[in-house]
């Protein structure tokens, strides 16, 4: 189990590291391109770089939000079923998770293969398939979060069963 907080903790630094990095480097870009257009010179990548910084925010945000457990969810929901059903019914939204993200990574890859020598307009020696890559990176990102979130999701339906079993 230590092993697999270790993990978990290293895995958090790491998404912590990218989304404070494009945090940073998104609000760098928007603030040249409002100086430059202010100044009368604006940047023609401004735009488009920033969409895809934002982009990319908001894909490895969410594993991140994924890994803390921070995403909408019904908790309630799973208190309030009978304690047979709690630990099936966890592990059926798991996997329901899980293989949406799968799907979500396969077709992210087949994304990347179909806009192969496509670059973006204002900088043409960018790689559309670099900007779109963040999609089936991200899925297999979240994948890891559930999958490194699953012990305790699993020990907290338990609980919740044991201490229906104790009343």
């Amino acid at each position: 189990m230590i092993k697999l907080d270790h993990a978990r903790a290293l895995f958090e630094r790491l998404l912590e590291t990218i989304t404070v990095f494009l945090i940073i480097s998104l609000a760098v870009v928007v603030v040249l391109g409002v100086i430059y257009r202010w100044s009368g010179a604006s940047l023609s990548w401004y735009d488009e770089i920033a969409s895809v910084q934002l982009a990319w925010l908001t894909y490895y945000g969410a594993s991140l939000a994924g890994l803390k457990r921070a995403h909408i969810g019904v908790p309630g929901l799973i208190a309030v079923m009978p304690p047979l059903f709690r630990v099936p019914l966890v592990l059926l939204a798991e996997a329901v998770v899980i293989g949406f993200f799968l799907i979500l990574a396969w077709y992210g890859y087949i994304v990347l293969v179909v806009l192969e020598g496509d670059t973006l307009i204002s900088l043409p020696w960018i790689s559309t398939q670099v900007t779109q890559s963040v999609i089936p990176i991200s899925a297999v990102l979240f994948i890891i979060a559930e999958l490194l979130n699953m012990p305790q999701i699993m020990r907290e339906a338990s609980a919740r069963v044991e201490m229906m079993r104790h009343e």
